[in-house]
């Protein structure tokens, strides 16, 4: 598949320029600024101020949850009897974040707790019956899922028979058939009223939390749990609006600040990112994942036992661990170079993989660990859903991800038939099922999508929501940029044209994949960066008088200097 250009989309604002020179007059803000905020949905000044200042008072009741009252009372008598409670938990972010999050609370209420987290190569997706019996065997009389559990009837029934009493708390889609638990904490839930339902599977366990603080008269405690809240949910991609969006901005303002424990400090230090402005972008791209790369390539306690070090005692263990996760992050990079490399061959040369509207490759032997961040490649570079599957002997095991208008997990349930077990939700899931079936799984999803999808869907687009000529970049306007912040879904990192912008200097070619240049217009110059563009380095030179150039903005501190850059998005 060659190069498809980005279309580019040019927002429209409801109401018109009257609307954002009426929210820009009461508010105060650059028009640039009131024009991204009534694009983001938020059109009065009341609206659009809670959206540019979060804060505490705007979490919801916690108790408006389905079963959490109920879920909270039964944690409550657990501790006060002395009952073992076990939390278990997720290998992701999302899961290690929400156990270290509520396997501390219940710890601080004077709880005895233990916590599970599964290996992805040896115990599998989720909550087992064997990890029911395991838990069994320690003592525990409660368990408490995280980020999973919503799916898991037979671990369910078999914690009723042991005489478990089991706590579900998750965010993904639930059957319709719920499972037989104590209490089921699911925002997603049908009968539940909650009015947020993009919670991440921590912004579910910071309920808890929430309302374990409430009624034990403790709610000075809830800022200090918001930095694994923020770290969890950006890393899990939810949209970064309502309660996602209180929790990422506070709880980053909060790791920013500090001061941290012990293990979040060390693998701050560890990115180099000490002293630093904690962000989106370095939760995403550096933090997460090397807490992810534990439960990738070798075990999720890695990761855990780093975020539960809480001691200063502990400073020189968890600087250990961090290092550790460090080199399990090189070497999951490594191993994903080499399987996306295989798999985008195969898309490349056998039509009957790349020349559908959903992309199904499958591997012998390739690392479990790694194939969900290949399929988010082969997504974003072909932009159609991919499946990728690895087989181990007889079975073949896979994560898949999406695109906007195609709901991946219901194009699964139209193949439950030919699989083993599968779960997750729209833009994302996982998959096992006997490897003689892959050929005809591939072809019940083809079919579906070519239902389902058309060319006007797989055509990538580039989102581009103002009109900046370079001399307009000013303090007001990077100010307000940082009030929007965190970017990411649901809010990303807004899009600007320019034109005709001229390269004063370069295109020089960096470390083989980007260019480097200086930009200017209207006599202001920019240095600025096009990522992963070095195959178009003469069309760049051929147009250097006369560009149409989209662009975000970004400010770079380099030994204590601040410039403002522009990461080039594409040009014409």
């Amino acid at each position: 598949m060659t190069r498809v250009p980005p279309r580019w989309e040019h927002a429209d604002i409801p109401g018109g320029a009257a609307a954002v020179q009426l929210l820009s007059d009461e508010l105060q803000l650059h028009p640039v600024i009131a024009r991204l905020v009534i694009l983001r949905g938020f059109s009065t000044p009341e609206a659009a101020s809670r959206f540019l200042h979060p804060s505490l008072d705007q979490l919801h009741d916690p108790f408006l949850v389905t079963d959490l009252r109920i879920g909270v009372d039964r944690l409550l008598a657990a501790i006060e009897r002395g009952e073992r409670i076990a939390v278990h938990g997720d290998y992701d972010v999302d899961g290690v974040t929400s156990t270290v999050m509520l396997r501390r609370m219940l710890e601080m209420l004077g709880g005895d707790i233990v916590h599970h987290i599964p290996e992805r190569l040896t115990d599998g997706y989720g909550l087992q019956p064997e990890g029911i019996d395991r838990l069994k065997s320690l003592g525990v009389q409660v368990v408490v899922s995280v980020d999973c559990g919503i799916r898991s009837q037979a671990a369910a029934e078999r914690a009723k028979a042991v005489g478990i009493d089991l706590i579900v708390t998750d965010h993904h889609e639930p059957e319709a058939r719920l499972p037989p638990a104590v209490a089921v904490i699911n925002p997603r839930r049908h009968d539940c009223p909650y009015p947020d339902k993009d919670l991440a599977g921590v912004g579910v366990a910071f309920k808890v939390v929430q309302a374990l603080c409430a009624r034990t008269e403790r709610s000075h405690w809830i800022p200090g749990f918001l930095k694994l809240a923020a770290f969890g949910t950006l890393a899990d991609v939810v949209p970064l609006r309502g309660e996602n969006r209180v929790i990422a901005r506070l709880g980053l303002e909060g790791m920013t600040r500090g001061p941290n424990t012990v293990g979040l400090r060390s693998l701050i230090e560890v990115c180099g990112l000490g002293g630093r402005k904690i962000g989106s972008y370095e939760v995403g791209f550096q933090l997460a994942p090397r807490i992810n790369a534990a439960g990738r390539m070798s075990t999720p306690d890695i990761a855990t036992r780093l975020l539960l070090s809480v001691e200063e005692s502990a400073s020189a263990e968890a600087m250990e661990l961090a290092k550790q996760l460090d080199a399990e992050n090189t070497r999951r990079r490594a191993e994903e170079a080499d399987i996306l490399s295989q798999a985008r061959a195969v898309v490349t040369n056998d039509p009957d993989v790349g020349a559908h509207n959903i992309l199904v490759v499958a591997g012998r032997g390739w690392h479990r660990g790694v194939i969900g961040i290949v399929a988010s490649k082969l997504v974003d570079q072909y932009c159609r859903p991919a499946l990728v599957l690895s087989i181990d002997g007889d079975v073949a095991r896979g994560s898949g991800r999406s695109i906007s208008g195609f709901n991946l997990l219901g194009a699964l349930d139209e193949c439950d038939d030919l699989l083993a077990r599968y779960g997750g939700h729209r833009f994302a899931a996982g998959v096992e099922l006997d490897a003689r079936h892959i050929a005809a799984f591939r072809q019940r999803l083809v079919a579906h999508a070519d239902r389902h999808l058309g060319p006007d869907d797989l055509m990538p687009r580039l989102g581009v929501e103002a009109k900046v000529s370079l001399g307009d970049i000013n303090t007001s306007l990077l100010e307000g940029l940082n009030a929007l912040e965190p970017f990411g879904a649901g809010n990303r990192r807004p899009v600007f044209h320019a034109d005709p912008v001229t390269i004063v200097d370069g295109p020089h070619t960096m470390k083989g994949q980007h260019l480097r240049m200086t930009v200017e217009q209207d006599r202001r110059r920019y240095r600025a960066v096009a990522w992963r563009a070095a195959d178009r380095e003469s069309y760049y030179r051929a147009h250097r008088d006369g560009l149409n150039l989209a662009f975000s903005l970004t400010e770079n501190t380099f030994r204590g200097v601040t410039t403002t850059e522009l990461n080039v998005a594409d040009v014409k």
